[in-house]
């Protein structure tokens, strides 16, 4: 396992040799926990997938604080509609630790899951990383 001291990466695009493909929420976990699960700030990432689910781009939205973070799904799908990817996965960490969604997890979801469906871009999940335990909202029958 990869330990990052300092996020100073804020997007990894892959060539198609190297494009690693999303299968499971484990798939999610392996990518992004590496990155994101000891930070002390809560770190927004976006995978953009093609319509293989191959990860075309992987990018940080935004850096938060220790408890909120805030995210408008135009910031999302700009990039998505640029790469003309067909599907994207967001997942962020829960500095404290505790993967359960708050209210405003689980709105923003919502929203991306609208916004995804009237612009053609289907939101696969949104996983949320914690210290010994994550959260999936397509796992947990949430999305």
């Amino acid at each position: 396992m990869i330990k990052v001291k300092s996020l100073e990466v804020r997007e990894i695009e892959y060539t198609y040799e190297n494009r690693p493909k999303i299968n499971s929420m484990e798939d999610v976990v392996q990518t992004v926990k590496p990155l994101i699960a000891d930070q002390n700030k809560e770190f927004f990432i976006a995978l953009y997938l093609n319509t293989k689910n191959g990860i075309i781009k992987q990018e940080v939205i935004s850096i938060g604080s220790l408890s909120a973070n805030i995210v408008h799904p135009r910031e999302i799908f700009k990039t998505a509609c640029i790469l003309s990817a067909s599907k994207i996965i967001v997942a962020h960490n829960h500095p404290s630790g505790d993967p359960m969604p708050s209210r405003e997890d689980i709105e923003i979801t919502k929203k991306l899951a609208e916004a995804g469906k009237i612009i053609g871009i289907e939101l696969l999940d949104h996983v949320i990383i914690g210290h010994d335990r994550n959260y999936g909202f397509k796992e947990c029958g949430q999305l």
